[in-house]
């Protein structure tokens, strides 16, 4: 596994092509890693950015957000029937 990069939750927002808050409801869900840095108030919780997939872009150079992480202890499903 890759080195841990700690990030802030705005630059997890640009990785994934998802708004803040999104990124904020992922980590109190448990569906990506929070790291708390004590001291720091406002923005004191970081993420590692090696957990999280990158957004990608289409041929027109659009954003494509990243799929949301599974929750924990729950298996996802795609093209149930």
């Amino acid at each position: 596994m890759s080195e841990p990069h700690f990030v802030t939750e705005e630059l997890v927002a640009h990785w994934t092509g998802r708004p803040p808050s999104t990124i904020r409801r992922w980590g109190a869900e448990g569906r990506i890693t929070r790291y708390e840095e004590h001291g720091l108030r406002k923005n004191g919780v970081r993420y590692n950015l090696m957990e999280i997939d990158p957004a990608t872009h289409d041929e027109d150079g659009n954003v494509i957000p990243t799929p949301a992480p599974p929750l924990p202890g729950r298996v996802r499903i795609d093209n149930a029937a």
